[in-house]
């Protein structure tokens, strides 16, 4: 079999696209509640568990599913969070700068 340069390119292509949908196919890390952003935000990974006194504003039927910067699927158990740069949060999660979503 010869192999010629432009057999070579299309190869290489072809193989760094697997790599790169390889690497997006990954799961993502879940944020910790002990994360600084996590603190600064009052995110807790249950809305019920969520401080009432501290959080006055915070409601029951609130959640990160139902929020309007929330990016996972509906149904799904988490998603990302452009507050949590490359992190997933819990759908049943809560946040102070939880907005409804439209």
């Amino acid at each position: 079999m010869t192999t010629n340069r432009r057999t070579f390119v299309i190869h290489a292509v072809v193989g760094a696209s697997v790599f790169a949908t390889a690497g997006l196919a990954q799961a993502q890390a879940m944020v910790a509640e002990s994360d600084a952003q996590a603190i600064t935000l009052g995110y807790k990974a249950d809305t019920s568990k969520v401080d009432k006194a501290k959080y006055p504003k915070h409601a029951a039927d609130q959640s990160c599913a139902n929020c309007a910067l929330y990016q996972g699927k509906a149904g799904a158990a988490s998603g990302l969070c452009p507050l949590f740069a490359g992190k997933q949060v819990a759908a049943k999660g809560w946040c102070s700068a939880w907005a409804k979503k439209a």
